[in-house]
């Protein structure tokens, strides 16, 4: 078992929820997963703790905050967590690294892993096309997946996505894109063979439907 969650608000600058690390924790003591992974976001603030991934500023005060989390969930769990590349439909103003750049610095200072989902990638490059930032979606895609230090992932992550017109959605609703398919050989060729999940929450196939997706991968 693989235990991935949605609740740590890995960037928030309220720090961690001690009811939820508490639970987190009686739950991996009871599992012993393989892994136990969150994202790269916040949805923690001051009075409410929202049921969304917000991103977070690629600022290094933002990556202070988030090593100072990520480092506290680890000591709580007593070992080392995965944290995930988000899906972003905001953008904040101002950065001061990219996002490989941002994600190698907090496995680097935490001892954290990544768990790479490319289809966020490539949702994200297709929503940055959309935006006039660039022409060339898997281009920006394999410059993305280069520039992440192959030692410090340990898993993958693929999904369907849904393209509205103006915006895409990752909404896990369908099989995995042929064009992220061909990012996911570029993902391990760079990264070797990592364990792999497809998440499907929406508009579930029959059976067969997943384990071919599965065998695929």
């Amino acid at each position: 078992v693989s235990l991935h969650g949605v609740g740590l608000s890995l960037g928030s600058a309220q720090g961690i929820d001690t009811e939820h690390l508490d639970q987190l924790a009686r739950l991996v003591q009871a599992i012993d997963p393989v892994r136990v992974s969150d994202h790269a976001s916040f949805a923690r603030g001051a009075m409410v703790h929202a049921a969304d991934l917000l991103p977070v500023p690629m600022s290094r005060a933002a990556l202070d905050a988030m090593c100072a989390n990520v480092q506290r969930v680890q000591d709580r769990l007593r070992r080392p967590i995965a944290v995930e590349n988000l899906s972003a439909y905001v953008q904040w103003r101002e950065a001061e690294m990219d996002e490989p750049e941002f994600l190698n610095a907090l496995a680097r200072r935490s001892g954290c892993g990544l768990l790479i989902d490319v289809n966020n990638i490539f949702v994200n490059a297709l929503n940055g096309q959309l935006r006039g930032e660039h022409d060339d979606p898997l281009g920006a895609c394999r410059r993305w997946l280069n520039a992440i230090a192959p030692g410090h992932v340990a898993e993958i992550h693929l999904a369907g996505h849904r393209h509205c017109g103006d915006i895409v959605i990752d909404d896990h609703g369908s099989r995995v894109n042929e064009q992220v398919w061909a990012l996911y050989r570029h993902a391990i060729g760079r990264f070797g063979a990592v364990p792999t999940l497809i998440e499907w929450d929406t508009d579930l196939p029959e059976l067969s439907g997943l384990l071919e997706e599965a065998d695929q991968a």
